[in-house]
C-alpha cells in the first residue's frame, strides 16, 4: 500500500461507479484493503426479529471501498 490513509482522512474516488465523489474515511479494514466512506456505498441491511432486537427491520451498513481506488485529497 503505498499510501498511508487513516480515519478522518478526505478521500476522492478515482475510478469505479463513484467516480469524482469526495469524503471522508468513517472506518478502515486493513485486513481486505477497504475504507468506509462518508455517505458512499450506503446500503441496507434487513435484520431479523431477535431476542436482542425484537422489531427486526432495517440497518444502515457502508460497503468497503478498495483502497487502490482511493486518493487522498488536499496537501
Amino acid at each position: 500500500m503505498a499510501q498511508n490513509l487513516k480515519i478522518n482522512d478526505t478521500v476522492k474516488i478515482i475510478s469505479g461507479d463513484n467516480k469524482g465523489k469526495t469524503g471522508k474515511i468513517v472506518k478502515m479494514d486493513r485486513k481486505n484493503h477497504k475504507a468506509m466512506v462518508e455517505g458512499i456505498e450506503v446500503r441496507e441491511r434487513h435484520m431479523r426479529k431477535t431476542q436482542y432486537n425484537p422489531a427486526g427491520g432495517k440497518k444502515t451498513i457502508h460497503v468497503g471501498i478498495d483502497l487502490s481506488n482511493l486518493k487522498k485529497e488536499g496537501k
